[in-house]
């Protein structure tokens, strides 16, 4: 898996391209929250799950599906407190699916483990891309101590701290050149 710094640093960034206007921090927050929450299933070794199970680590959890379902279900929950001038619910449901899917995709750039079942529970194959430049972070706070946890932040300061960097600076370029000349000094 990436470490929470590549899963949160990454969910942020959707949350800020999608969602631009700094009123929006708390969706921020939650879409970091969300980047991060696949990973939840990683309690299941303390219950004997097996890793390649359904339940398992990088199973279930870590599908379209279930990223899907926690952006529905957080919606669901939203949508009644929702405020006239917030942001659309299918805008918030597309960040938080989004957010979550980009858990799957940046563990299948991992150099360890089992692969990812995107299409799980129809499909229980585990998938990686070919492109696989991130270290895999060691389960367990415990274990990411060291040389290896400075190998793992390393990796993921070059491939997805410097990308979600640029397409941060990118997009602030992008939404300066569109505002009018007039708001852009004041």
């Amino acid at each position: 898996m990436a470490s929470v710094f590549g899963h949160t640093a990454l969910g942020a960034t959707i949350g800020v391209l999608l969602l631009p206007e700094r009123r929006h921090w708390r969706w921020w927050i939650l879409a970091a929250a969300c980047a991060f929450l696949p990973d939840a299933d990683v309690v299941g070794f303390k219950f004997h799950v097996p890793y390649a199970a359904l339940w398992g680590h990088r199973g279930l959890t870590h599908s379209l599906l279930a990223a899907a379902v926690v952006a529905t279900v957080l919606v669901g929950l939203y949508s009644p407190r929702r405020a006239t001038n917030a942001p659309g619910l299918t805008r918030i449901w597309v960040l938080l699916f989004l957010a979550t899917a980009s858990h799957g995709l940046l563990d299948a750039m991992t150099t360890g483990g089992l692969g990812v079942a995107f299409f799980s529970p129809i499909d229980q194959q585990r998938y990686f891309f070919e492109f696989r430049p991130i270290q895999v972070s060691p389960i367990g706070i415990r274990n990411f101590a060291g040389q290896k946890a400075m190998r793992v932040l390393a990796s993921e300061v070059v491939w997805v701290g410097l990308p979600c960097l640029l397409l941060l600076l990118l997009n602030r370029l992008l939404l300066l050149r569109s505002q009018p000349l007039q708001d852009r000094a004041g």
